[in-house]
């Protein structure tokens, strides 16, 4: 399978980053071509720069590395370009507030998991993944003895296995949460994001958490 990234901000960089690592060939893409250009030359040859709309058309695994209303309008634009895909979504519905925190931008019992896999078309899925950890600690925890875990929710089975060795290459224990519907639990303000832990976890303290 032909995997892309799209958005080289913070989290899109760095989990390039943790995939080449782990011997991962993948496509990388930005709304700015010299962003993927300049992150693609500092990981090596597996790691190719290509414009937004060959990587929607080449991935059979699209990870979108934007802002959550981002991702909204870019299922939008694609709509049917995106059956057969597997669609990774790492957002999370959140805006800055005045008081310099973060505000949840979508009603309490929702989750940009939900909101999203109701948007794509019939033929492609979503599996919530890699949105769990701060960006610094998407490259810190990375590849580290014990690993780390990331969590990840999918409705399809298939799916989540193919992104739970995603996971494992990007060096990460997978640990799954469930279905789309407990993605919430994932997200920022979940109770198994790292802003509400304060620390990442091992296979077997997840495991008991789940």
């Amino acid at each position: 399978m032909t995997t892309a990234i799209i958005g080289m901000g913070n989290i899109g960089s760095r989990l390039a980053a943790d995939l080449a690592k782990g011997g991962e060939q993948l496509l990388i893409a930005s709304r700015d071509p010299a962003d993927a250009r300049r992150v693609a030359e500092g990981l090596g040859d597996g790691v190719t720069a290509v414009s937004v709309d060959e990587a929607v058309d080449r991935a059979d695994v699209l990870v979108l590395t934007v802002w959550f209303d981002v991702i909204k309008q870019l299922l939008d634009a694609w709509g049917a370009r995106l059956n057969g895909k597997i669609v990774v979504d790492p957002s999370n519905p959140i805006a800055p507030a005045a008081d310099g925190s973060f505000t949840k931008t979508i009603p309490q019992d929702q989750s940009s998991g939900g909101v999203l896999a109701a948007q794509l078309p019939d033929g492609a899925r979503l599996v919530k993944a890699f949105g769990t950890f701060m960006a610094e600690t998407l490259g810190a925890a990375a590849h580290r003895n014990p690993r780390a875990v990331a969590f990840y929710a999918a409705d399809d089975r298939a799916a989540g296995d193919t992104v739970a060795g995603l996971i494992r290459t990007a060096g990460f224990d997978p640990v799954s949460v469930g279905g789309i519907d407990q993605s919430i639990r994932i997200e920022v303000f979940g109770d198994l994001h790292e802003g509400s832990l304060g620390t990442t976890l091992t296979a077997e303290e997840a495991t008991a958490r789940v």
